[in-house]
């Protein structure tokens, strides 16, 4: 797609390269595809997620600012730096990630920069929030209906709600995936499983993308297959504690793990295990489907709307009954074949990074009275 070059500005993420969740994952892969076509791209960058300071990567400027390091403050006060630094450089657009930060969409609309806001999924419903933060994202779901030029969602679930609830038209652009293919290597070997030999699940350690479900599931699964419960979260250091307490040795909890060795793990599982109840399109889902990995999954309407009936759907409420549809995936493998097919083929039709970045510079241009055509 030809348009004529940016100077885009990406903010309310943790930064790139990515090494915390579906928002950073998001801003690298968008980020460096605007750059191949000729874009110029910045993306700020909080200083206490940054492994070593640079001023690139891949292409992308990198900005790399500090926060208050505090639960509640961490993304609205680096947002909230960030935008004062970028209010006065010559960006034409703002790519503000994260419904928190509805408010600070205001003043560069009023200076002239087009404003886009990427509201991710239904944050208010975390379980980590008190009842001041959930107060704070309900306010700044009604922002985010009058400060940005364009609102995206990212699931038509999420869109479904910002029409139902506040008679807003928002531009719905899920996330794409990449297709791994990755030979078992230094990851597998470290972690003592082979090809084919564990479940896998990867997420922030939070307690609404139940973990402790999961644990909970397999615990009473008949198998000699391990469990790699991978990812790590800040501030939920009492939670991660009370699930490495399980006394299942065939559980294992490596941390966060990225790059390379996060593309071997998905490359070679026997399954993925999806628990996420809030939120709309995940990366890690999308990228397991996209490995033609068979994916056991939380039955929520923004996830089954992701997975199209291209996997095995389970419910929070019966670990149980989870546990005997698992049994079943552990028993007949070859009775799923057709859905790990099926999975790969969905999410190469319908979430490509390089048709999402066709959707992105859509919007991007758009009079700012006009839309953007959606991405299915």
């Amino acid at each position: 797609m030809s348009t004529p070059p940016l100077k885009i500005a990406i903010l309310g993420t943790r930064g790139i390269p990515a090494n915390y969740g579906g928002f950073e994952t998001f801003a690298e892969e968008l980020a460096i595809r605007l750059v191949r076509r000729g874009h110029a791209v910045t993306v700020y960058c909080r200083r206490h997620y940054q492994d070593s300071p640079r001023a690139e990567h891949r292409g992308v400027r990198l900005v790399v600012l500090p926060a208050v390091r505090h639960k509640y403050l961490d993304t609205v006060s680096h947002t909230a730096l960030s935008m004062g630094h970028a209010l006065f450089r010559p960006y034409q657009v703002l790519l503000v990630c994260n419904a928190a930060n509805a408010a600070l969409c205001l003043l560069p609309r009023l200076r002239g920069q087009r404003v886009v806001l990427n509201v991710d999924g239904l944050e208010r419903k975390r379980r980590k929030w008190n009842a001041l933060a959930r107060l704070h994202y309900r306010v700044s779901e009604r922002l985010a209906c009058l400060f940005p030029h364009a609102v995206v969602t990212d699931a038509v679930a999420i869109q479904d709600y910002f029409r139902q609830r506040y008679g807003k038209a928002t531009t719905m652009i899920p996330y794409g995936g990449g297709a791994f293919d990755r030979p078992p290597g230094p990851t597998l070997a470290a972690l003592g499983v082979e090809p084919g030999g564990y479940y896998l699940y990867v997420s922030r350690l939070e307690p609404e993308n139940n973990a402790r479900l999961v644990v909970d599931i397999f615990e009473r699964l008949r198998t000699g297959r391990k469990l790699l419960v991978v990812g790590d979260a800040p501030y939920n250091a009492a939670y991660i504690r009370e699930l490495r307490q399980t006394a299942d040795p065939r559980i294992c909890f490596p941390g966060a793990i990225y790059g390379e060795g996060y593309r071997e793990l998905v490359s070679n599982a026997h399954c993925y295990i999806h628990a996420t109840e809030v939120g709309g399109t995940h990366p890690a889902l999308v990228e397991n489907m996209a490995a033609g990995n068979l994916i056991f999954c939380l039955d929520t309407p923004e996830n089954t709307e992701v997975l199209g009936g291209a996997g095995v759907l389970f419910r929070a409420g019966d670990p149980a009954a989870a546990a005997a549809a698992l049994q079943t995936i552990e028993d007949a493998p070859d009775r799923f074949l057709a859905l790990r097919e099926a999975a790969r083929r969905r999410a190469a039709e319908h979430y490509d990074w390089e048709r999402v970045t066709d959707a992105y510079l859509r919007l991007f241009h758009a009079d700012r009275a006009g839309g953007a055509p959606q991405v299915n």
